[in-house]
């Protein structure tokens, strides 16, 4: 992609969080923000650095990962295309307590902190905008947190299968991971030889077929019920 020609303040202007503001508002924000190019691996931030900005995945996937004491990590969440991290960070003053790292390649928005507190301070209903986003995102991880601590791995499992797809849905649909299926699985606090199991066990139960990231489920109102009888 040239990033001479991305037109960075039409990109923000489609954003939920910058979709109100004028073409002045947008321009300022835009000239303290970044492009950045990432290719897989590549790190976003460490912990420990010093957060003076926040993100927005343009294209590609970041993983929002914890390292353990025993090394382990541990994948707090996965940000897709049009999605944001680190704001509610970046006005504590504090350091990254997470770590972030491309899983694919990337392009990524970085808006720094000066331009947002300078917009904030000339119009307010950005600020409740911003708060929206992070209620959201709070939201989520509740969910998560519930998730983790009441349903068993099979629920989380089929929940993370058929999160997208509409309440009414058909028998059939097509789910296409997009991310390594390990990586998943930490996203679900589980091993990635348990989440395999549980593809398994659902495989063999009629309900989906598995084609390496391609994940067709033969049959969502049966799925959604399953393990019930």
């Amino acid at each position: 992609m040239d990033l001479e020609r991305f037109d960075l303040p039409r990109y923000l202007s489609m954003l939920p969080l910058f979709q109100e503001m004028q073409p002045p508002e947008l321009q300022r924000l835009a000239a303290g923000s970044k492009l950045r190019q990432l290719a897989r691996g590549d790190d976003v931030f460490h912990l420990g650095e010093r957060c003076n900005e926040f993100h927005v995945a343009v294209t590609g996937q970041i993983k929002l990962f914890a390292i353990s004491p025993a090394g382990q990590e541990k994948i707090i969440e996965i940000v897709g295309p049009g999605n944001s991290f680190a704001e509610a960070l970046m006005f504590t003053d504090k350091p990254y307590f997470i770590n972030a790292q491309a899983l694919s390649d990337c392009l990524l928005v970085s808006v720094g902190k000066e331009a947002v507190l300078r917009e904030i301070t000339h119009d307010p209903r950005f600020c409740m905008r911003m708060l929206a986003g992070l209620s959201r995102r709070l939201h989520g991880l509740v969910n998560d947190v519930q998730a983790y601590a009441l349903h068993s791995g099979v629920e989380r499992v089929i929940g993370y299968l058929m999160r997208d797809l509409p309440e009414d849905g058909g028998e059939a649909a097509s789910v296409q991971l997009p991310v390594s299926k390990a990586s998943i699985a930490s996203r679900l606090s589980m091993t990635p030889e348990y989440f395999s199991k549980v593809l398994r066990e659902l495989e063999d139960n009629g309900l989906i077929e598995v084609d390496k990231r391609e994940i067709r489920l033969l049959d969502t109102q049966r799925l959604a019920r399953y393990p019930l009888k």
